[in-house]
């Protein structure tokens, strides 16, 4: 049966879930929206990667929804049931999804009941009251104390970076090759004590050093740790220069909320059709799944050409349920972080699946072209950034001496070493590709995917 007001005001836990479902009862917040029978489902950008998936039954009444809250029913699992009963027809008739199967197949059917009587109310969720007026004095008083706190941070940050560039002399003074050898046990000791200064995602980078570093054969180590210990100086200086710059701030301590970025001032939008163009997830170090979905604007004149998503959640967690599906081509407005090389970003609003398939922008390829310009002007930007997106023209895929790939551009001969991660991509050798897309971190390309005669490839 249908849900009706009551029926969602009597399941909330509590007033302020209700309130924070009044801010997620609009059908422009969720996409997919899609009912069979008693069965009502749709996704809502939450503040990671991907969206939160949730689930309704109006026949035996349950719920399910992949955020984190420890509230039951969430604030999404009642917007959804408060759409449903206000505005129905948002809902399009549609066939269950695997992840909708798989709750249905695993629940219990025992009907839920409903929260405990106490003071809730849809209409004063609806309709909050108007704020009381601020006290000019409990104003004050907590900048200032916001204001003291990010002073002693900034202290512990900067002890925390002196230490770093004492300990970066000693690597050299060593010797980088003693210091590839001995690079886990080195980079792990370091990065503990920069966790304890605050500088949490300096300290996953260097943490994450030494596998970058194994990933290449022993004679190209030196040549990398030169180049991310030199990124990492030129990182500490930026943040030291101005501790307020955001791209500074976010890679040296922690990066902004989601609600932080889409208020800043400084974060540029970008509105229209987007390919997901790839992921990569990799188990950390420190146990954390890192779950970067890479999406690529289909407009020619788009000003941002790709955006990256990233998500972070423990290992043990098992994977994610994947909402961004490689090949897929979405209507999306998205929000960078603020920078000078604009690339993480999260989606604020994500519309219907488009109606037509979006050709790949033109990439340009003649003799005179170099498609490593487009990684050096975000690393004018951004110098210490570890890897860039980019768009190759035609070309294809070659075995060099040792079995080694290569991608080599059909036109001017250019040519770009292969990641360890395609050493199992023999099956394309040869293949004409006729346009790809990967990622650059300076010694080696990253696929992500490719346009082929027979169709597009996904090689991430």
């Amino acid at each position: 049966m249908p849900f009706d007001l009551p029926a969602v005001e009597a399941l909330a836990p509590d007033q302020s879930s209700l309130t924070a479902a009044s801010r997620l009862n609009k059908p422009a917040k969720w996409s997919g929206l899609t009912h069979e029978d008693d069965l009502w489902w749709g996704e809502a950008q939450g503040s990671g990667a991907n969206p939160y998936r949730t689930v309704v039954d109006g026949d035996n009444v349950g719920y399910k929804c992949s955020c984190p809250s420890r509230k039951f029913p969430c604030k999404h699992a009642l917007a959804l049931m408060w759409i449903q009963a206000t505005a129905p027809e948002s809902f399009t008739e549609g066939t269950r999804p695997d992840w909708v199967n798989d709750w249905t197949g695993r629940r219990r059917t025992t009907r839920t009941t409903a929260a405990p009587a106490e003071d809730k109310s849809i209409a004063r969720a609806a309709d909050p009251p108007e704020p009381a007026p601020a006290d000019p004095q409990a104003q004050a008083k907590a900048a200032a104390t916001a204001a003291r706190r990010a002073a002693t941070t900034r202290a512990m940050i900067a002890d925390g970076l002196d230490e770093l560039d004492r300990w970066i002399v000693d690597q050299t003074r060593t010797g980088l090759a003693a210091f590839c050898d001995h690079a886990p046990d080195r980079c792990r000791k370091i990065a503990a004590r920069l966790v304890d200064a605050r500088a949490a995602s300096l300290a996953s980078r260097l943490d994450e050093m030494p596998s970058r570093l194994l990933a290449l054969p022993t004679e190209e180590r030196p040549d990398l740790a030169v180049r991310e210990l030199g990124q990492v100086v030129l990182l500490t200086k930026a943040w030291r220069a101005d501790p307020t710059d955001p791209q500074a701030a976010r890679d040296v301590g922690t990066a902004e909320q989601r609600d932080q970025v889409l208020a800043h001032p400084d974060a540029p939008r970008s509105t229209g059709f987007w390919e997901v163009v790839g992921e990569q997830i990799r188990t950390r170090r420190d146990n954390l799944v890192s779950h970067a979905t890479w999406l690529m604007a289909l407009d020619p004149q788009a000003a941002q050409r790709f955006a990256v998503l990233l998500d972070f959640y423990p290992a043990t967690a098992g994977r994610r349920d994947q909402v961004f599906t490689p090949g897929a081509q979405i209507e999306a407005t998205v929000a960078f972080y603020p920078s000078a090389g604009p690339v993480r970003a999260v989606v604020v609003e994500r519309g219907d699946p488009p109606t037509q398939t979006f050709g790949w922008p033109p990439v340009r390829a003649d003799d005179a072209y170099d498609p490593l310009s487009q990684c050096a002007d975000a690393w004018a930007g951004v110098p210490w950034q570890l890897e860039h997106p980019l768009t190759l023209p035609a070309g294809r895929v070659v075995e060099a001496a040792g079995g080694r790939l290569w991608w080599r551009a059909d036109v001017g001969g250019a040519g770009l070493p292969l990641s360890g991660d395609h050493d199992g991509s023999g099956a394309l050798l040869g293949l004409a590709l006729e346009q790809a897309v990967g990622l650059w971190d300076g010694f080696r390309l990253a696929l992500l995917a490719a346009q082929t005669p027979f169709g597009r490839v996904d090689l991430a």
